[in-house]
């Protein structure tokens, strides 16, 4: 051991009567005995040695030895021999140690309650028990002037004593304390380290996030000002520096980073910063003699600073010098590092040694250093940091050590979370197995009545934010029995977070791998469905609508993200059983009122699920969609009625409305007549249900006259001898023409079609891409949809854009063609083809739908199931399902391939694509015919009815039914 400064009250245990020491002595009094560690006060010192005992020297004055045996050399403590010390800590004039139990022990001046023993003494000479940290395992302690901190192995922070400048964090106005108090301002922060000095106080995070308190007259919170703070503050300046170590003098700060950068910060007036001036430094700024060198371990005393650099073996020291305390062998302060005298730098084999400044460790107020030259190497000294015995990680934790990457932890920031989800996972795995059930089980009612409760709106810092990550995987949150009691409870505490945590939590959402983000999903689906089943039976109404509320509310934040990053398909957002559940008509008609602000109708805390469509599939959507039809209808059919009770009053038959939308047309000026009946009828007419009359025919229409009617014109309307629309021959897809030859009113028209189909529940198969929808839901085009209307320019154009070298700049021009190319270029048509469609289906009904939805309610789909197509066919004349010729039929159909089997649909239906409710919503009907067997089959598209002669053999029907539907050329049409 080395040591030397201020000897005068034999703080340095070396015997001398010596006043000052200025240049390292050798003490021999541990020699052979595995020294530990040293900590130092303002006049005294403690030694710790490997076997647990604890030796004390220096000042007695107010028994902060722990003996009566005199200073001038080290004494055993011995009221400590029945204990195994872990850890020693000096403060002014007291004194703490903690031992392998974690329990902590104090003695010394104790008027200020630095002593944490519930009272305020003046001296007490024998080391006493802090009862109240009994229930704790603490692993370290660290002593300031005339207050303590304690951080125990679960995390928790605990602090007493002098409070004048808010030392103790607890918060503006709070008094001193005698006995310790928790810190729960930094819950939920895995900390690393803590540190005290003269009146302020530091905290560490395993990320490297630094958190001070306290004193900061010479701005040595490093906040870039000189105001006190009584709570925590994240000194944002340092983290991004990944800081390892903080060391505090009485008023500067030193702190160490990971690559061995050391910062300064607070008073210099003697130089202890090491910036070459004297100057105070309110902002942490880098020493830059030492840049260049690795620094491994820094010291604070009380005016001075050491730092060591192992690659030399040299311990460079700054800082006051009035009594020798730099070890310098000169007089006068430094303003720069210096070099100790005397040390040698050190090399054993290849093991690379570091001296170990004891007096860094637990120091306040200290004018003398003490160094022990050890052999244990850099990268144990490093791994001690975190090692169970110096951190807050406990046995259990170290499966949380792997989870918080530890050799990489110091990522974690607002976009990266520094979690491993697989060691979360197999942790919990671990937990899940029976001999850890009784520790699982303990672990739930921590998280139900400690955790959970207690997260807060505002957390310290972002590494605090990974609990909800890691609570996520909880199998327990997964069971249905701790929905209630956790999972919703989590759900809410996220709810509550300001909006800058809950921006962090989206974005660490946002990098989860695919797996991870579905099941997180699926977990609070699965709450929705519980809830909507027997969350009658369990909770009362108040609590369901608000348990309700807080999961949808939490899936609604989730899908917000995938919609920016993709993590799974949208679709993996819908509840199948939503139909079943609930009553989606009555539940459209609540979400209808609200929308309306007619919440005096129905109670406004009622949950809607149509207020959050993303749940909804397409099936479900698609009944909103004919219910608002249908109420829209109503509406204008009452408004009608209403008007015509008032025209009999008056007299004015004239006058009277028809409650229905009537189209008189003729077939040979189909397009011509559409458009003027349509231009004559005002917005709320659209919305009565449609009728068409064609001129010469007495057909009633109960649905097919309507189908024909769509049918036939748009045939007629993507003629190409008008020009409307372009026809790219490799998608075979269609897109507005930038050179066409009718008014656009023409657009318009085709846009009140499309519009009315849907509003019909009529299925038209155009062949438009799915950027079309987009733009009518507001969802900007991509590459991809170029690819899908021309896939050879698409993918031509995809790598002239790759050729751009600047990314920014590329997507600039990417999104500048794709504007050109389905905005720009045919903007008018484009116009009035939207407003015409949304003149009929506009409206918040239409923001329930994704793009392929809504392209699916329009054009319908190709989730083709036969075997259901079969079951729902209806028979006529002889036929039946058991009749020989359909089951001839039916085993001919089923034989086809798929290509055949979609045009046999096309030829009857008119589309070879399906109703968006799926083949149980398409009801085809078989007529026998009197015809004879050398006839085809004949399809009545408007019907979906086939008329079949009785064939005799299977193969005459195949051959026929083959003939049949390879010659229809189609309308392309429903």
């Amino acid at each position: 051991m080395l040591c030397w400064g201020s000897s005068a009250s034999g703080q340095l245990g070396i015997g001398a009567s010596e006043a000052s020491v200025f240049e390292p002595r050798s003490c021999c009094m541990f020699d052979g005995r595995g020294l530990k560690e040293v900590a130092c006060g303002s006049h005294h010192s403690l030694f710790l040695l490997h076997d647990g005992s604890v030796y004390a020297s220096g000042s007695n004055s107010c028994g902060q030895l722990g003996h009566d045996k005199g200073g001038w050399r080290p004494e055993l403590v011995g009221a400590l021999d029945a204990q195994k010390i872990a850890g020693v800590s000096c403060g002014q004039a007291h004194s703490l140690v903690v031992n392998e139990q974690g329990q902590v022990f104090a003695w010394g001046a104790g008027e200020g309650g630095q002593l944490g023993l519930g009272a305020a003494e003046e001296a007490v000479r024998v080391p006493r028990l802090i009862k109240k940290l009994c229930e704790h395992r603490i692993s370290q302690v660290m002593c300031g002037k005339q207050h303590c901190i304690a951080l125990s192995k679960d995390g928790q922070l605990f602090v007493w004593g002098e409070n004048s400048s808010g030392q103790l964090g607890l918060g503006k106005g709070e008094p001193s304390t005698l006995s310790p108090q928790p810190l729960r301002s930094l819950c939920g922060i895995p900390l690393a380290q803590i540190s005290a000095g003269g009146d302020h106080s530091f905290a560490l995070s395993l990320s490297g996030a630094v958190f001070g308190w306290g004193k900061n007259s010479a701005g040595q919170l490093g906040l870039n000002d000189e105001q006190d703070r009584a709570v925590p503050c994240h000194i944002k300046f340092l983290r991004s520096q990944k800081v390892v170590y903080i060391s505090c003098g009485e008023e500067h700060t030193a702190a160490l980073t990971k690559e061995g950068g050391l910062f300064t910060f607070g008073n210099g007036s003697r130089g202890q910063l090491g910036h070459d001036s004297t100057r105070n430094e309110p902002l942490p700024r880098r020493v830059m003699e030492l840049m260049g060198t690795e620094v491994s371990q820094i010291a604070c005393g009380r005016h001075h600073t050491l730092a060591f650099v192992p690659s030399t073996g040299l311990v460079y020291a700054f800082g006051c010098n009035s009594q020798g305390q730099l070890g310098t062998g000169l007089r006068g302060n430094a303003k720069s590092p210096l070099p100790v005298r005397n040390i040698q730098p050190l090399c054993i084999g290849n093991t690379h040694t570091s001296i170990v400044c004891l007096c860094d460790f637990r120091i306040m107020n200290t004018t003398k250093s003490i160094a022990v030259i050890n052999s244990e190497s850099l990268d144990s000294w490093r791994m001690k940091l975190h090692d169970n015995s110096d951190s807050s990680i406990t046995n259990y934790d170290r499966g949380l050590a792997e989870i918080y990457h530890l050799a990489s932890h110091f990522k974690t920031n607002p976009k990266v979370p520094g979690i491993n989800f697989n060691a979360v996972r197999l942790l919990f795995e671990m937990l899940m197995k029976p001999s850890f059930a009784r520790l699982l089980e303990q672990a739930t009612k921590s998280f139900e009545s400690l955790l959970i409760p207690q997260l807060p709106c505002s957390p310290p810092d972002v590494e605090a934010m990974r609990i909800y990550l890691i609570l996520s995987e909880c199998p327990a949150l997964q069971d249905s029995k701790n929905y209630i009691s956790l999972t919703i409870p989590l759900a809410m505490a996220i709810l509550r977070l300001d909006a800058n945590p809950s921006k962090v939590l989206d974005n660490w959402w946002s990098l989860m791998d695919c797996e991870v983000f579905s099941r997180l999903v699926e977990m609070y689906k699965s709450i929705v469905v519980f809830l909507l089943t027997g969350g009658k039976a369990l909770l009362m109404p108040v609590f369901l609508e608000s348990y309700t509320s807080a999961a949808l509310r939490l899936l609604e934040k989730l899908n917000k993200v995938n919609l920016k990053v993709h993590r799974v398909e949208y679709n993996h957002f819908y509840i199948p059983d939503i139909s079943r559940l609930v009553d989606i008509q009555e539940d459209y008609l609540k979400w209808f009122l609200h929308s309306c602000d007619n919440l005096n109708l129905i109670s406004q805390g009622s949950v809607t699920l149509c207020a959050y469509p993303f749940i909804l599939n397409a099936q479900a959507k698609t009944t909103v969609l004919q219910t608002d039809a249908e109420l829209q209808m109503q509406m204008a059919v009452s408004g009608a009625n209403l008007h015509n009770v008032f025209v009999l009053l008056t007299m004015e038959p004239l006058l009277a409305r028809n409650p229905f939308l009537v189209l008189h047309v003729r077939r040979n000026l189909l397009v011509s007549d559409a458009l003027r009946e349509l231009t004559v009828y005002n917005d709320v007419d659209l919305k009565k249900p449609l009728k068409v009359i064609f001129d010469g025919e007495e057909a009633v229409d109960a649905g097919g006259v309507t189908k024909e009617f769509f049918l036939l014109l748009l045939k007629e309307l993507m003629d190409p001898i008008y020009g409307m629309f372009t026809q790219y021959s490799e998608s075979n897809l269609l897109w507005f023409s930038d050179k066409c030859f009718v008014e656009h009113n023409w657009f318009h028209l085709i846009g009140i079609i499309c519009g009315l189909a849907i509003y019909n529940s009529t299925v038209v198969d155009l062949h438009f891409p799915l950027v079309l929808y987009k733009k009518l839901l507001n969802v900007s085009p991509t590459l991809d949809d170029l690819k899908e209307l021309s896939p050879t320019e698409g993918r031509y154009r995809e790598r002239e854009f790759v050729s751009f070298l600047c990314w920014s700049l590329r997507k600039e021009f990417v999104h500048a063609y794709l504007q050109y190319v389905f905005s720009d270029s045919v903007q008018e048509q484009y116009s009035a083809f939207s407003s015409g469609f949304l003149k009929v289906c506009g409206g918040e009904i239409l923001s329930l739908f994704q793009p392929s939805e809504l392209m699916a309610m329009v054009v319908g789909n190709n989730n083709y199931n036969w075997e259901e197509m079969e079951k729902n066919a209806s028979y006529k004349g002889e036929f039946s399902a058991s009749h020989p010729t359909v089951k001839m039929f039916w085993e001919v159909f089923h034989e086809f391939p798929l290509e055949k089997k979609k045009q046999f649909l096309l030829f009857l239906t008119g589309s070879d694509r399906i109703p968006i409710h799926g083949m149980a919503s398409l009801r085809i009907v078989i007529q026998s015919t009197a015809a004879e067997e050398h006839y085809l089959p004949v399809a009545h598209t408007c019907y979906n009815m086939l008329d079949m002669p009785c064939y005799q053999t299977k193969e005459t029907l195949r051959h026929r039914l083959t003939q049949a539907v390879e010659q229809y050329e189609g309308f392309s049409l429903v």
